[in-house]
């Protein structure tokens, strides 16, 4: 046990501020085979060689799945209001249609319970990005029957927890699954189309919408959805770098934004690549939601092509094809941390005062879904700045008249990172992959005793 700082008073947030932590099934529970559960799209592409970087796979990952006790211990003495985890479509309906898995089902009843029991306020999200296998061989998210199927997924799990759930997320990132799923393969299922995955943006939307159909009609009134942003920096005042930071801002902002929130895709001649009726399909993303959800990391700063050589992407620098009209640049002159990506708190200020001046009244309140950082070691001073900066950065935010209701910090443990395997750590509780046993960081002590004054208010 590391011993405890003294935290910096940070700004009073408002008395019913939510504060959380996050986590995403694929990343932490394992057992892929327990009671079950199916194959998802993530389970095929560890076992493909070369998928993931240090050659692993998340068949056991943290072992949430047997240990959701002790994890939750950890919530209730880190002190948290919320838990935002996600619930394996795979492990509920194993082939994503289909016969139902009751041990399933009750592996969330109890989770959702012992929360309860710990004073700590389910999130479930119902998608983060483990298709079940059995609908990616159908088409995935390539295909419209794929949002019917989530659908009626999101109505099953509804049926069953929705006596004691009061806060729901429908998807979690779905441009990281077009772009990086479907668009560059280089996360599950593997599809190098470019801008042909733009299908499966809609898709997801679309199940977005229908979902929140379903949730509704079981009696969910405090409905959203956690969709990835970050400010798009232009490279230069130069005609061809402001295109291009132009659409790129429209392609990982404003695409998975506008339908949700104004009822309408950005540009025309985008709309007009997508699948199905669209105008149509827009009526159901557009569904109102409660409240909007935000992942922030980074800002992102965009040039056109072939100008500088120094450019990555800002997916854990990925580099993106030369055939994409658009190049992220390095930024310079900010810290970084160990996964690479620059330190930007007053980024997130920028982020959400231009969402309130874009959207204006059509912008519900906004919930920060995701927010964190990877460094190594248990005295994680690092991580405990990065949080500091960017609490302030969102206090500033709400004093500038954002309605900001609640923020969640990625991760609570350190877990499966994807594409990068067991390599990078954004755990507030770090874990032993050898024995799976949780040692608190530095950063989990100071984040306690900040939630401890806040709450003293």
């Amino acid at each position: 046990m590391t011993s405890e700082p003294v935290p910096t008073a940070l700004p009073r947030f408002p008395r019913d501020f939510v504060w959380g932590v996050s986590t995403s099934a694929p990343q932490i529970e394992g057992a892929v085979t327990d009671g079950g559960r199916g194959r998802s799209v993530w389970d095929v592409f560890a076992a493909e060689a070369g998928r993931i970087k240090d050659g692993s796979d998340p068949r056991v990952a943290t072992g949430h799945y047997h240990r959701y006790r002790e994890d939750v211990a950890l919530l209730a003495e880190l002190g948290v209001g919320a838990y935002r985890f996600s619930v394996a479509w795979p492990r509920v309906v194993p082939d994503g249609s289909g016969p139902v898995s009751r041990a399933g089902l009750d592996f969330y009843d109890r989770l959702v319970d012992a929360l309860l029991a710990a004073g700590v306020a389910p999130v479930p999200t119902l998608f983060h990005w483990d298709t079940p296998q059995a609908l990616e061989e159908g088409g995935g998210w390539l295909v419209r029957d794929t949002a019917e199927k989530f659908a009626a997924y999101a109505d099953v799990v509804a049926a069953r927890l929705g006596d004691r759930v009061e806060r729901w997320i429908t998807l979690n990132e779905p441009a990281e699954v077009t772009l990086l799923g479907y668009g560059l393969g280089q996360h599950a299922p593997g599809r190098q189309l470019l801008f042909e995955a733009l299908p499966a943006a809609h898709h997801q939307l679309l199940g977005h919408g229908l979902a929140m159909q379903a949730l509704r009609a079981r009696g969910a009134r405090s409905i959203g959805i956690a969709n990835s942003h970050g400010p798009t920096w232009t490279a230069s005042a130069s005609e061809a770098d402001t295109a291009a930071a132009g659409l790129y801002d429209l392609l990982l902002n404003r695409l998975f934004a506008e339908p949700v929130l104004l009822g309408r895709y950005p540009d025309e001649e985008l709309a007009a690549l997508l699948p199905g009726p669209v105008a149509e399909d827009l009526k159901v993303i557009a569904e109102p939601v409660d409240w909007y959800g935000i992942n922030y990391y980074q800002p992102t700063l965009v040039g056109a092509p072939g100008a500088d050589e120094s450019g990555t992407a800002d997916f854990g620098g990925i580099r993106l094809p030369p055939e994409l009209p658009f190049a992220p640049r390095e930024i310079a002159g900010y810290p970084r941390t160990d996964f690479g990506w620059p330190v930007v708190p007053e980024a997130l200020t920028e982020l959400l005062v231009s969402f309130r001046e874009r959207y204006g009244d059509r912008l519900p309140p906004v919930v920060i879904t995701e927010n964190g950082c990877s460094y190594e070691g248990v005295e994680d001073g690092e991580r405990i700045a990065f949080l500091d900066g960017h609490l302030r950065a969102l206090h500033r935010a709400i004093a500038a008249g954002v309605d900001v209701r609640g923020y969640f910090v990625w991760s609570l443990m350190d877990n499966f990172e994807w594409a990068e395997g067991y390599a990078r750590r954004f755990g507030l509780v770090h874990v032993d992959y050898a024995t799976l046993e949780r040692t608190p960081k530095a950063s989990y002590h100071w984040l306690r005793d900040v939630l401890r004054e806040q709450a003293r208010g």
